[in-house]
């Protein structure tokens, strides 16, 4: 997998409700639990789960529990743990700390800066100006679809991201 992608609305196109923890964190790699018999290595798979939510510190009573049973962080950490688990080159980032606590948030801050620090690229759509200034190196406007302008963290400010979104 070179390219995964943490979708904005996560109930909607992230993901499944009904699913288990576990099987959510392993849905998007499923082939790396198929073994020569074509049969599914449960245990691998719980065992990666496993160590996803302690990474990420994924607040569930158990790996069997219903992702629709979590809270919105939680959900959300369920989907970054299932692409961290493929290993991806490049991260897209769709609105990834929306309608989480400040707790989660700065947990989802952290996830995205340690895959930056160990050489992965992260695209990230914000519609939160201070979480764009915080973490993004360089940052793209765009105003009704055209790009408006690039600026460096080092010369960006809420002021010059407005002039350029409203194309003032």
């Amino acid at each position: 997998h070179g390219l995964a992608m943490l979708t904005e609305d996560r109930r909607r196109t992230g993901i499944i409700p009904v699913a288990t923890v576990c099987e959510n964190v392993v849905v998007a790699n499923l082939k790396e639990y198929v073994t020569k018999l074509h049969l599914i290595n449960n245990r691998k798979m719980r065992t990666d789960t496993v160590e996803y939510v302690d990474k990420l510190n994924i607040k569930t009573t158990d790996t069997e529990v219903r992702v629709q049973d979590l809270s919105g962080g939680n959900q959300q950490k369920v989907l970054v743990a299932r692409w961290l688990l493929t290993n991806p080159e490049i991260l897209l980032v769709d609105e990834p700390t929306r309608g989480i606590d400040v707790g989660a948030k700065a947990e989802i801050h952290s996830l995205i800066t340690k895959m930056a620090g160990s050489g992965k690229a992260i695209i990230m759509a914000s519609s939160e100006m201070p979480e764009i200034i915080g973490m993004c190196d360089r940052i793209l406007v765009m105003h009704e679809g055209r790009l408006t302008g690039i600026l460096n963290r080092s010369d960006a400010t809420q002021e010059r991201i407005m002039e350029y979104a409203t194309n003032i």
